[in-house]
């Protein structure tokens, strides 16, 4: 089987690593400039790079089309004007689904058919460089196959995607977009409002930046996600955002009446609500918003303290992604923020911190 990716980033760059050396499988990656095919083949995440369209499409049998979604369009158009091998399965991996399926079904793709595809994983990281071959493991990768997809077009790709160890489910497009805009695109609206908000008090008075450390940096941290991403994913999906956006602002007015009304009883039952559906979310399933795996820890002021935190961790074979320093934080002034890659060097370090009589938070 020959597999074309084009893009060759995060998650193309991940794909590829999970199809790259399977027996009878080889993996070309499309780059637009050299510079990238550079860093494409010095990763050696796939078996050729490419800058032509032409050959990257050439005798593919599934093609990844992996670039923005505000892309995706104008290379399946290119792509339909190509003599694609018969049978080809084109697929993507766009956050939105209904209007790349619409695109698709209005083009003649001579032999070839469209599967639509989201895995719903990322990395706050970025580029090829972060390309992992576990970055679906146990997330969802949904697909939204058109009506007329033939059954064994759908299969190959399910059998293909099994190397992911992702979790496959078939969603209609349009359904995966009111969904995946209510649980991702909306909460990276309401960050992003947040974090604006507060930064224009903070022109008045620079102790709200002093000030929110920890906590709200936490809460609020996809809204440093990429802005061109971002602006070409909610232009795309404007039709869904903006009921949300509404039912969002009607929410906020029931608080605010609330307020006004003193209405302490329907306060306290807005938050036991909310926390009665948060509790049942599943807590070990990857998701569209990627998952943090930081701990904290108090800092006594020694000499040398965080030296022998960073060289017990390295000694343990632990890998440790970031290290931080927080001046205050609202419960416990003055803590050190460890961040991982993953679940299981978050718990391998709270155990060995635990052991040395460390006070450790999550």
């Amino acid at each position: 089987m020959h597999i074309s990716i084009f893009g060759v980033g995060l998650i193309g760059g991940s794909l590829a690593l999970c199809f790259k050396g399977k027996p009878g499988i080889t993996v070309t990656g499309y780059a637009h400039t050299q510079e990238y095919a550079d860093q494409v083949t010095a990763k050696s995440v796939v078996d050729k790079v490419t800058l032509s369209v032409e050959e990257a499409a050439q005798d593919a049998d599934v093609i990844f089309l992996c670039v923005p979604v505000g892309s995706l369009e104008t290379y399946i158009k290119r792509l339909s004007e190509l003599p694609l091998k018969p049978g080809c399965i084109i697929t993507d991996v766009g956050s939105t689904k209904a209007s790349i399926a619409e695109c698709a079904a209005q083009l003649t793709l001579k032999e070839a058919c469209f599967i639509g595809g989201h895995p719903m994983a990322g990395s706050e990281r970025s580029g090829v460089g972060a390309a992992s071959t576990v970055l679906f493991e146990n997330a969802y990768y949904v697909l939204t196959p058109p009506d007329q997809v033939p059954q064994e077009k759908l299969d190959t790709l399910v059998e293909l995607l099994a190397h992911t160890r992702a979790h496959i489910v078939k969603v209609e497009p349009r359904l995966h977009d009111e969904i995946v805009g209510a649980i991702s695109h909306l909460p990276h609206v309401i960050a992003v409002a947040l974090v604006n908000q507060i930064s224009s008090y903070n022109e008045e008075n620079p102790l709200y930046r002093t000030l929110a450390a920890g906590g709200f940096r936490d809460i609020t941290r996809i809204a440093s996600s990429d802005p061109v991403v971002w602006r070409d994913i909610l232009l795309n999906n404007r039709n869904v955002m903006l009921p949300l956006l509404r039912d969002w602002n009607e929410g906020i007015e029931r608080f605010m009446d609330m307020l006004e009304n003193q209405d302490g009883p329907a306060i306290e039952e807005a938050f036991r609500r909310a926390g009665e559906f948060r509790s049942v979310l599943p807590e070990r399933r990857k998701g569209m918003i990627v998952s943090r795996y930081d701990l904290y820890l108090d800092v006594p002021d020694h000499p040398g303290i965080i030296g022998r935190i960073a060289t017990d961790l390295g000694t343990n074979r632990i890998n440790l992604s970031n290290m931080q320093i927080i001046e205050s934080r609202e419960d416990v002034p003055g803590v050190m923020r460890l961040s991982f890659r993953n679940e299981m060097e978050q718990e391998r370090a709270k155990e060995l911190l635990i052991s040395q009589g460390h006070s450790v938070y999550q």
